[in-house]
């Protein structure tokens, strides 16, 4: 009993931040013991947000969410656990270690859980040559928009990062452009947008389909990791 009330008494009452950008992965990671921000996919925005944070109030720093593939070996719904985030020439280590316990429950799942880069854009790299040629430049396993950002917050602030990202598009996948271009300032999908774009251009309906199937795929994946939030990661429990 004294054991359990000196381990209970250690542990840090602070919330972990959780960095995301649409608001779908926001409503995924919402709960006890997270404070959630969503950039709508906006990176002055979310640069924005970090600054009206007082970094001294959290325990850590979380990117969570989805990201586009570079690693043609990759498909939607895998999972990728940074080891480090690359921007230019800034590398930023990641501190999540998952277990090996954690990825064989990730696997009984089907999901596969790997660990690579993140590379961190300030634009959406929307083209399959583009992908190919980051990768080829990065080694980077996936990209996304707020993992680097969220890495520059927590390493000023001193606090432990981690980033945890589900693939949405694969490598082999071109985003539309009107998927790229409709997401609200609030971080929602513009419904109303797609579909105006889909009537301007009923053959990009096909491709926004396949997009919005690995989307859906991606988010599933994404709720299946809410537990990797909570407590199982070494970097948040040792801060």
């Amino acid at each position: 009993m004294a054991d359990n009330q000196v381990d209970r008494d250690s542990i840090d009452p602070r919330p972990v931040l959780i960095v995301t950008g649409l608001v779908q992965e926001a409503r995924i990671a919402a709960g006890p013991g997270m404070i959630v921000i969503c950039s709508s996919s906006d990176p002055q925005q979310l640069r924005a947000l970090l600054a009206t944070l007082d970094s001294t109030t959290f325990r850590g720093v979380i990117s969570f969410g989805v990201a586009g593939g570079l690693d043609p070996s990759l498909k939607s719904g895998d999972v990728v656990v940074a080891t480090e985030v690359l921007a230019g020439d800034t590398r930023f280590l990641a501190g999540l270690a998952l277990n090996e316990e954690m990825i064989a429950r990730a696997a009984l799942r089907r999901r596969r859980v790997v660990r690579g880069v993140l590379s961190g854009v300030e634009q959406v790299i929307a083209a399959t040559a583009c992908k190919a040629a980051l990768h080829s430049e990065t080694g980077a396993a996936a990209v996304d928009m707020e993992s680097h950002i969220a890495a520059a917050y927590a390493a000023e602030a001193g606090l432990p990062f981690a980033a945890l990202r589900v693939i949405s598009d694969p490598a082999s996948r071109a985003l539309p452009a009107i998927a790229k271009n409709a997401i609200k300032p609030n971080g929602d999908i513009d419904l109303g947008k797609v579909l105006r774009g889909v009537a301007r251009d009923p053959k990009s309906l096909r491709a926004l389909v396949s997009t919005g199937l690995d989307f859906n795929r991606a988010l599933r994946s994404l709720r299946g990791c809410r537990g990797f939030l909570h407590g199982e990661s070494p970097a948040m429990a040792e801060a």
